[in-house]
C-alpha cells in the first residue's frame, strides 16, 4: 500500500496535469476499442427501441419515438462510458498494475488522483455522447443550436458517474463484487430515466426515483437542449447533478485514501 502524506493545498494544477496527460498518452494505446465499445452499444440500442418500438409508438411526450430516444440514449452513452470505466478501469490500476501506488509516490495526493482520473473518464464521456445525436440526426432528427451544449452536459454527468465507479472500487475488494452494484443500482436507474418511455408511464414509486435520479436529469436536459431550453427548470436538473457530482467526489476521495494510504 501506498503511504503518502503532503502539506500541499488540495487540486494543484500541476498534478492534475501530470495524471491527465499519462492517462491521455495510455489512451492512444487503446482508443480504438474503448472508442467502439462506448458508441457502438447506445447506438444499437437507439436503433433497436428508435426503429423497432417507433414503429409500434409513433410519438412519446409529443415527439416522434425516434426523437425521443435519440436524445434519450445520449444519457445511455454518458453512463456506460463513465460508470463502467470509472469501476472497472480503478479497481484494475489499484489492485493489479499497482498504478496508483506509483503515482501517489510522485507530489501528487488521493484529492488530485480522484479528480483528474475521473475528469479524464468525463472527458471521453462528454465526447462519446454525441453519437447517438449524429445516428439520430440520419434518421430525421433536425439539428439546432442547443446540440453544442449536449458535451457539456454530458461531460457534468459523466464526471459524477465516474466518480461513483470510483468509489465503487474503492469500497468493494473483489471485481466480481460490482455485479451487485450493476444489478441493484445501475440497472434500475437506467431504466428509471425516462431514455426509452415516458416517467409518467411508471408507478408511483418509480416516478419517485426517477425524480432523485441524476440520469434522469441528463435525459431531461439533453431533450430540452435539442428542443428548447426551459431556464429554471434546467437549473434545477443541473443542480441537481452538481449535487450528485460533488456528493460522489467526497465520498469517493474518502474511500481512495482508506483504501491506498496506510
Amino acid at each position: 500500500m501506498a503511504v503518502h502524506a503532503s502539506n500541499r493545498r488540495r487540486l494543484e494544477r500541476a498534478a492534475l496535469i501530470g495524471v491527465l496527460a499519462r492517462e491521455v498518452v495510455n489512451f492512444t494505446r487503446y482508443w480504438r476499442s474503448t472508442t467502439f465499445s462506448s458508441t457502438v452499444e447506445p447506438t444499437i440500442y437507439l436503433l433497436a427501441f428508435g426503429l423497432g418500438f417507433g414503429a409500434l409508438v409513433p410519438r412519446a411526450d409529443g415527439l416522434d419515438y425516434v426523437q425521443f430516444v435519440g436524445t434519450g440514449t445520449v444519457a445511455t452513452a454518458v453512463l456506460f462510458s463513465s460508470v463502467f470505466p470509472g469501476m472497472y478501469e480503478t479497481f484494475i490500476k489499484g489492485e493489479f498494475q499497482r498504478t496508483y501506488d506509483a503515482i501517489l509516490a510522485a507530489p501528487v495526493d488521493t484529492e488530485e488522483l480522484v479528480t483528474a482520473e475521473a475528469l479524464w473518464i468525463a472527458a471521453r464521456a462528454g465526447t462519446y455522447s454525441c453519437m447517438p445525436l449524429v445516428v439520430s440526426m440520419a434518421f430525421g432528427l433536425h439539428p439546432s443550436w442547443g446540440m453544442l451544449t449536449v458535451p457539456f452536459i454530458g461531460f457534468v454527468t459523466g464526471f459524477g458517474w465516474a466518480l461513483f465507479g470510483i468509489l465503487v472500487a474503492a469500497v468493494f475488494r473483489l471485481i466480481e463484487n460490482f455485479n451487485y452494484i450493476i444489478s441493484i443500482v445501475v440497472t434500475p436507474l437506467f431504466l428509471t430515466a425516462g431514455t426509452y418511455f415516458p416517467i409518467s408511464a411508471l408507478p408511483k414509486w418509480a416516478q419517485m426515483v426517477a425524480n432523485v435520479n441524476p440520469l434522469y436529469h441528463c435525459v431531461q436536459l439533453v431533450r430540452h437542449a435539442v428542443f428548447g431550453f426551459d431556464g429554471p427548470v434546467d437549473l434545477f436538473h443541473l443542480g441537481t447533478i452538481a449535487v450528485f457530482d460533488l456528493t460522489c467526489w467526497w465520498l469517493a476521495v474518502r474511500r481512495m485514501e482508506r483504501r491506498l494510504i496506510d
